[in-house]
């Protein structure tokens, strides 16, 4: 009886598992396969030939470091900000709500002139660098930026649902026992926040793993110093060797592929420890 309850109040369960396993197959793996069929045309040694080119290994350096470095960033101002915007009432707090959301709407190659602009020796932020002996343009550094840039929201917008649900009055609690704000939050609020922050910061960190348009326009396309991979795959498209453009794409696909799966095994493991203790 509850069975057929569970049917009548839960209808169309093979038409959503039907449509959503279409989109998947659509989306997800049809590309996917495209890859492989690419990599089934090499031999082992072609393969291991391509992905350890020197100039390719460079690339892969250049680009996980400065994936690493605008997540690790967007890990700690994304923070700053998803708190800023849940925790406190000012005027403009709408319109900066709103400006989280502005690096998803604009075009990458607009965003890319932006930042080369402002960082440039003349430029608004780059001309005060500049004093330091800080050159960011045409550089590591810039790479950093633009993926920072480009990659903010994933962060901000992962963590403030979970700042809004949980509330300040976790917080005053724990203040009216003694605790003082920066336990509060270290006892209280980052153990709830951790999953959440860690999801944000490998969003990020995949995201800026493929960013290309933003980074060719602040960084250029210096040989070994400001190459990324998404760069080697393009030139390898333009030379039409798909085989070779495939096998770069899988060593980052592999490497974003392990990344989720060890943010979603930590996730799990670090809940069931909060729920636990």
């Amino acid at each position: 009886m509850f069975a057929g309850t569970a049917k009548r109040v839960l209808p169309g369960f093979g038409l959503s598992l039907g449509g959503s396993l279409f989109f998947v197959c659509l989306v997800l793996l049809l590309p996917l396969s495209a890859l492989v069929m690419q990599l089934a045309q090499m031999s082992w040694s072609q393969y291991w030939e391509v992905v350890t080119n020197p100039q390719v290994v460079a690339a892969y350096k250049v680009t996980l470091l400065s994936a690493f470095v605008a997540s690790v960033f967007n890990g700690v101002f994304g923070l700053l900000m998803a708190w800023i915007l849940t925790r406190y009432r000012f005027p403009g707090r709408t319109l900066l709500d709103a400006l989280i959301d502005l690096p998803f709407a604009l075009p990458t190659a607009v965003a890319g002139l932006t930042l080369a602009s402002l960082f440039s020796v003349n430029g608004f932020y780059g001309e005060w660098l500049a004093k330091f002996d800080i050159k960011v343009t045409y550089t590591w550094l810039g790479i950093a930026v633009a993926m920072a840039f480009t990659s903010i929201p994933f962060v901000v917008r992962t963590i403030q649902p979970v700042l809004e649900e949980l509330g300040p009055e976790y917080e005053e609690a724990a203040e009216t026992l003694g605790a003082t704000r920066w336990q509060s939050f270290r006892r209280v609020v980052l153990p709830e926040l951790s999953p959440a922050l860690m999801a944000g910061v490998a969003l990020s960190f995949t995201r800026s793993l493929g960013e290309f348009g933003a980074v060719i326009f602040i960084a250029g396309n210096i040989a070994w110093k400001t190459e990324v991979t998404s760069l080697m795959i393009f030139v390898r498209l333009q030379e039409f060797d798909y085989p070779a453009a495939s096998a770069i794409a899988s060593v980052i696909l592999a490497a974003s592929l392990l990344l989720l799966f060890s943010i979603n095994t930590l996730q799990s493991r670090f809940g069931q420890r909060v729920v636990g203790h």
